[in-house]
């Protein structure tokens, strides 16, 4: 028996070093030097945490497009993450993008609340201006394999969240295949103020869009540097959540980020926001943000800059949120995806059932603001909408509000998808239904709720109570993500059919949930409202 154990252990040791010795190697060159990675617990991937893919922006760099990053000498460890960065006094403001019918408090999208974070999260980084960093787990055997890239974008507001929180963790998407990247992008007033000083100095009569200049500087850091993971740079898919899914959106539609990836997946968040929504004016932000400076007593640009990141923290208020700047974003983005303007990228994208239950941070919806609020939303055509959410009393109010926002969101999302079809590229949609279970083994009382979809679509049940339901769809769920970013098409062996969504009238979404199967009829009526009331707000 000691002789069996003995030749088991050696079996498993070899089977193990042979693992390894088949990952990318240890050490890394990318354009600025040499990485050492880690292997990660998941066997076959390798990950490398903390790469600085732009110069800190600091000091002058402050509010200004990021700057490429310093070259070191020897080799430098890639084994934690970096500095996550601060948003400052900044929130959301963005007149309405990621509010909804009835919403108590709107902004650009919203921020997690505490008790939608997953619990017993391990200590995170700390937060700093010097926050630019790229995280990298692969599972390629090596640089020639040209596996599909997948570039995630968190969520939080545009005030909040980073590439190294728990939930984002790479290693189980990654050991499906392909090569997943998280980073940071700077938040609140560091990553969104606008100013005319800073639109004059711009060169391009621009300013507020610094976190999406950071996107697309990390997105041209992975299609110069991926391949040295095993990724192939022409095969890229950039996927988020909420801010990160608006940050996706806007992508699409810049002229800026043109090329730099071929797929994406929005989850919860499209152009608008969650819901439909004009876009900032920069002239409007600019005015915001010659306010916020006046009330900071600050005569101008060069010395606040001079400032500390303490003092920026706790007196300069400014929206946060992205802004018509006449350059990444040329125009409201809803114009560009009528007018067919776009880049040619396949989409996946989706929403959540009970998505309006995680904004209700002061209670449940009365009749009374949600009457108001309908009102203003919608003008004369109110008696349609509350034929269809109509709020009777206080719980039909609620009741109504739930089901307004999530059939708004589903609206958007699936909207977003036939814009792409128009362009000739594929759109497929979902909706996820699955109501998680909390620590103590019970249904989430917030039902599927705004973010509820994300560890799902990561296959990273760290924090979480899952049953073998749960289990079995984060695994076709994951599957599906990797077949899209691979080929353009979820679909693959073993996995439900997923149709393609090409028409509001007739297509149909894929419900992910107790059980995966395609909607049995679309919600055409309400659809229809959606329909009339984004070409009133549109006039």
């Amino acid at each position: 028996m000691k002789q069996l154990a003995l030749l088991v252990a050696v079996g498993a040791l070899l089977a193990t070093q042979a693992s390894v010795s088949a990952l990318i190697p240890e050490q890394v060159r990318v354009e600025t030097g040499l990485l050492a990675g880690t292997a990660a617990p998941t066997p076959n991937v390798r990950m490398f945490k903390g790469i600085p893919y732009a110069a800190p922006p600091l000091g002058e760099n402050r509010w200004k497009a990021p700057q490429p990053a310093a070259k070191w000498e020897g080799v430098r460890k890639a084994d934690a993450f970096g500095n996550r960065c601060l948003a400052g006094g900044g929130g959301g403001g963005g007149r309405g993008r990621g509010g909804a019918p009835g919403a108590q408090g709107r902004g650009n999208a919203p921020p997690a609340p505490a008790a939608a974070a997953p619990p017993a999260a391990p200590a995170q980084p700390p937060t700093s201006e010097d926050c630019l960093y790229v995280n990298v787990w692969t599972s390629a055997n090596a640089a020639t394999d040209r596996r599909p890239v997948m570039v995630w974008i968190y969520g939080g507001g545009f005030t909040g969240g980073a590439g190294s929180e728990q939930r984002y963790d790479g290693e189980r998407l990654a050991a499906k295949g392909p090569v997943v990247v998280t980073f940071n992008y700077r938040l609140g007033v560091f990553g969104f103020l606008a100013h005319p000083e800073l639109s004059k100095e711009s060169g391009r009569n621009a300013s507020g869009n610094y976190g999406m200049m950071d996107s697309i500087a990390a997105l041209q850091w992975v299609k110069r540097n991926i391949s040295a993971f095993g990724g192939d740079p022409n095969n890229i898919t950039v996927f988020g959540e909420s801010a990160g899914a608006i940050m996706t959106s806007a992508l699409i539609g810049s002229p800026q980020a043109k090329g730099l990836f071929q797929r994406a997946i929005t989850q919860s968040g499209a152009w608008m926001g969650l819901q439909m929504a004009r876009m900032d004016t920069r002239a409007a932000r600019e005015q915001a943000g010659t306010k916020a400076l006046a009330d900071m007593g600050v005569a101008s640009i060069a010395d606040l800059r001079k400032k500390s990141t303490e003092e920026l923290t706790a007196g300069l208020r400014a929206p946060a949120g992205l802004v018509i700047d006449g350059h990444l974003i040329p125009e409201d983005l809803s114009i560009t995806f009528a007018q067919g303007r776009q880049n040619e990228v396949d989409v996946l994208a989706g929403s959540n059932d009970n998505e309006g239950t995680f904004f209700q941070f002061g209670g449940p919806m009365a009749a009374e603001p949600f009457l108001n609020q309908s009102k203003q939303r919608f003008g004369e055509l109110i008696d349609g909408f509350l034929k269809l959410y109509p709020a009777g009393s206080d719980a039909e109010a609620n009741t109504s509000y739930l089901a307004a926002y999530a059939d708004e969101t589903s609206w958007n999302m699936r909207q977003s998808a036939v814009a792409q079809t128009r362009r000739g590229k594929k759109g497929y949609v979902y909706y996820f239904t699955r109501v998680p279970r909390g620590a103590d083994g019970k249904p989430s009382p917030r039902g599927a709720t705004h973010t509820a979809e994300i560890q799902y679509a990561f296959n990273n049940p760290t924090g979480l109570n899952w049953d073998d339901v749960d289990k079995k769809l984060a695994d076709t769920m994951s599957s599906y993500w990797v077949n899209f970013a691979t080929k353009g098409d979820p679909n693959g062996a073993g996995l439900p059919k997923w149709p393609e969504f090409k028409s509001m009238s007739d297509g149909r979404v894929m419900i992910l949930g107790d059980t995966v199967q395609v909607e049995s009829t679309a919600p055409a009526t309400r659809l229809s409202f959606f329909d009339s009331a984004y070409a009133r707000l549109m006039k």
